[in-house]
């Protein structure tokens, strides 16, 4: 257990150190610029976490458990991937004048985000391989458009394309999009949900084997088995986690032979857990369109009076709003509370369990402006896309997920008008700790595209699950998220037959005074935040940037934070001089090598022991070291500068001579 950061002196020098906690009150110093060997323990909440001794073999017995495991996945996951590696994918044509066309007609201009996603999606398209791309973007991010391209590539290279969406309502919407954006080209553009007819649906299935379709947009009713395609190209997945376990098996079973677009604005955490761990290609949207405003984001108990005001100040300037209530047996006492509130206002209430043309109609009656105040549940969370619609408010928010929050709160601020949303819970009531951190969460990512980190917070309070498996929470509950994908990538790495990467690990012990004294930055967080940007330095360029950050922040740099930025960058060096360990003081100077240092020249160290003039010498003990010898004249600054100025002197020369 983390117990925050002390500053200790050790023969004579002071250095900061991580305080940890074991069993028993055992305790461990870290030193902090070696951090990185300690990580956060990311899993589910309210799991109760053991201690375990110091010294024990505990933690090792659950690692090797866990490894078996994560063995057996990795095999199943890269022989799932391999599977669709060897695959020969149709290859599409480079983009012709037609196409440019297409994408000239865009009305809005291309975000960058937009523009390397589409380059990424068509060079995808362009192989062999069959794509398989998750693309995470913020709602209203534009994720449709790049959708669109992809759909038209195809449609130009005479295959058809399959666009899933998880609502009726959805696939409706989608269908008059792509249907205004391809109006001035041939394309056939159909619908296959339940609100058609059956004598439609036929139709649209009849055009679909004879290839009279091109497109079709659906809802899980394009995985029936009496849809087959001519000649299918591309799959379109809008929101996949939306997707029950059976309707995914059939999505994987379409995936075999064609290219796969999945769009999400917050991926399930074993989707985002996929890509990071390298087994799936993604492209992140993060850069919001030109004219857009973040949403204004409160967090409160339930008050009426703040309702009603939300309510008229929306209507005061024609905007309408969602009324979030996500419980079907009483949505229409709370849309009749609702009305009472507001009079002047047109209230009505949907749901998912109404008659598919009753719930049409009142989508249809919303979005033509005949309702101001919609009460409805969280059928409206995927994709509705109204720009009137300016400021939400959703009851019982502490009862829903983080991604389910962050959704729902996409619904409004579509366009250049500032949106409010409103999450209220139940007054009264003790919250529990998961679903105050849900709360705080949404509220910290008020920024535009936070969308993936949104993602990754909600990874964090959740877990990332089993990744193949039908459960959310998995075998990674036992070492934590980050361990997790750690064991997990080298898994993969190793069933793929590729060298495990050796993290090598650099013990720089100089001894010098190297730490953030305690009145130059008094705050913990912000000193471990300092610390954290100190332990990525690898270039002389990062240590002058930490420079002018820590000036502009903190003021004049004491000497003891000037000799760390000096240490980290020389620990650097060493990583990459493929140093093991570099012990100095009191006029000596130790540096150990890696048993196999692969990129030193050893017919060279002669040249540069002679550099030195009998103050040098090399030997081969276990591992091949070298001990260099300098002045000094007793402990005083002057020999910490010394020792710091003779070990980057040497450390220099070894990277001229050596490499």
């Amino acid at each position: 257990r983390y117990q925050g950061i002390v500053t200790r002196e050790i023969r004579g020098n002071h250095r900061d150190y991580l305080r940890i906690l074991y069993k028993d009150d055992d305790e461990l110093l870290v030193p902090l610029e070696q951090f990185r060997l300690v990580r956060k323990f990311v899993g589910s909440e309210g799991v109760g976490i053991r201690l375990n001794k110091i010294g024990s073999s505990t933690w090792n017995k659950t690692k090797e458990k866990l490894k078996a495991d994560v063995d057996d996945i990795a095999a199943r996951l890269v022989q799932l991937y391999s599977d669709r590696e060897k695959n020969i994918g149709f290859a599409f044509s480079p983009d012709d004048e037609r196409t440019r066309e297409f994408e000239k007609n865009f009305e809005f201009e291309l975000t960058r985000d937009q523009k390397t996603a589409i380059r990424e999606v068509k060079k995808d398209m362009e192989s062999t391989k069959p794509m398989d791309r998750l693309l995470c973007g913020d709602v209203g991010f534009g994720k449709t458009e790049v959708a669109m391209v992809a759909a038209f590539k195809a449609i130009n290279n005479l295959k058809q394309v399959a666009y899933l969406c998880p609502t009726t309502i959805l696939s409706r919407q989608h269908y008059n999009t792509f249907t205004e954006r391809m109006h001035s080209f041939p394309v056939n553009i159909e619908v296959l949900s339940r609100f058609r007819t059956s004598k439609e649906q036929k139709a649209t299935i009849h055009g679909l084997e004879t290839g009279a379709v091109d497109i079709v947009i659906g809802t899980h009713r394009l995985l029936s088995k009496d849809v087959t395609f001519k000649n299918l190209g591309l799959l379109v997945v809008d929101e996949e986690q939306r997707f029950g376990v059976t309707h995914k098996e059939k999505i994987k079973k379409m995936k075999e032979d064609v290219d796969v677009l999945t769009l999400s604005a917050t991926p399930i955490p074993r989707t985002l857990h996929m890509s990071m761990v390298g087994i799936r290609d993604m492209s992140v949207l993060e850069q919001a369109p030109g004219d857009r405003v973040p949403i204004q984001t409160f967090v409160m108990e339930y008050n009426e009076e703040l309702v009603r005001e939300a309510i008229v100040r929306e209507l005061s300037r024609k905007g309408q709003v969602y009324y979030v209530h996500n419980r079907v047996n009483d949505i229409a006492r709370a849309a009749l509370e609702v009305q009472e509130l507001v009079p002047e206002a047109r209230v009505t209430y949907a749901h998912g369990q109404m008659k598919e043309s009753e719930l049409e109609q009142i989508m249809y009656d919303f979005i033509s402006g005949g309702i101001d105040v919609l009460v409805s549940t969280t059928i409206i969370e995927t994709g509705l896309d109204i720009s009137n619609v300016n400021t939400i408010i959703i009851s019982d928010a502490e009862k829903m997920g983080l991604s389910q929050l962050y959704q729902l709160r996409g619904r409004v601020g579509r366009t250049g008008r500032t949106a409010y949303a409103f999450l209220m819970y139940k007054g009264g009531q003790i919250l529990k700790e998961q679903a105050v951190k849900r709360l705080a969460a949404i509220r910290e990512f008020t920024d535009l595209g936070s969308g993936y980190r949104i993602a990754m917070r909600d990874l964090e309070i959740r877990g990332a699950g089993s990744i193949l498996g039908r459960v959310q929470h998995g075998h990674m509950q036992a070492v934590g998220y980050d361990l997790y994908c750690k064991l997990l990538e080298g898994a993969v790495r190793k069933a793929k037959g590729e060298e495990p990467r050796e993290e090598i690990q650099v013990t720089v012990n100089l001894l010098v005074d190297a730490f953030l004294p305690e009145n130059y930055i008094v705050n913990e967080e912000q000193k471990l935040e300092i610390y954290k940007r100190i332990a990525s330095i690898s270039s002389s360029a990062d240590v002058e940037d930490v420079r002018e950050e820590l000036m502009d922040r903190f003021g004049k740099i004491p000497l003891p934070a000037q000799n760390l930025l000096r240490v980290a960058l020389i620990r650097s060096v060493a990583g990459l001089l493929e140093i093991e360990e570099l012990t100095g003081g009191g006029g000596s100077l130790r540096i150990v090598l890696q048993a196999r240092a692969r990129g030193i020249r050893a017919e060279q160290i002669p040249v540069l022991v002679k550099e030195y003039r009998g103050r040098l010498s090399f030997m081969i003990k276990e591992k091949p070291q070298f001990q260099l010898r300098y002045p000094v004249s007793g402990k005083t600054i002057k020999d910490e500068e010394t020792l710091l100025q003779e070990t980057e002197e040497l450390l220099r020369k070894m990277a001229l001579i050596l490499r």
